[in-house]
């Protein structure tokens, strides 16, 4: 399937120069980005990015903001709700490294590792839906839903019934 939300990025044409760049998805993007993050709907999708190359150190300084509407499904009310993110971001990459120049690399945990860059180029639709996705609640729930565990629990401390406990006897 070819991805309608791709922004390819040759590193090679860029020279020390501060660029750019805005990415404001349209209706077909924001359809692949609902289906990239396994959402009920992307609503809306922005991000403003900036890159500065140092070609004599070898590096590519990657920096902005990512903004996105995103419509979640609670995982306690199954309801859906719209949830908005605001992400910035900061992003070395070593040009000219590799996998295994990084394996070997002696750093530390806390040390920062710069990223690579594969067949020299790098995408900035990738890089920004990476952002949010490391922002994205593994279990939704929309502001003030709280887990009732007293609905499942008897007034002496013992547990009612399993949900899933009818299910069992059903399969039986």
């Amino acid at each position: 399937m070819q991805k309608k939300f791709s922004y390819p990025l040759k590193i090679d044409e860029l020279n020390q120069n501060q660029y750019k760049f805005e990415i404001n998805a349209d209706k077909d993007e924001l359809a692949d980005i609902t289906e990239i993050l396994k959402v009920e709907e992307a609503k809306n999708f922005t991000a403003e990015i900036f890159l500065k190359r140092n070609i004599k150190n070898h590096i590519l300084e990657v920096w902005g903001t990512v903004k996105a509407q995103l419509m979640l499904k609670s995982v306690i009310s199954l309801e859906n709700f719209l949830q908005e993110y605001n992400v910035p971001f900061t992003l070395i990459y070593d040009t000219v490294a590799t996998y295994q120049d990084i394996k070997e690399m002696e750093a530390g945990i806390n040390d920062d590792v710069p990223d690579i860059i594969e067949n020299g180029e790098i995408n900035l639709a990738d890089i920004t839906l990476e952002q949010i996705a490391l922002n994205m609640d593994d279990y939704p729930r929309a502001e003030g839903e709280v887990f009732d565990f007293a609905q499942y629990v008897t007034q002496d401390g013992d547990t009612k019934e399993n949900p899933f406990a009818v299910l069992q006897k059903l399969k039986k």
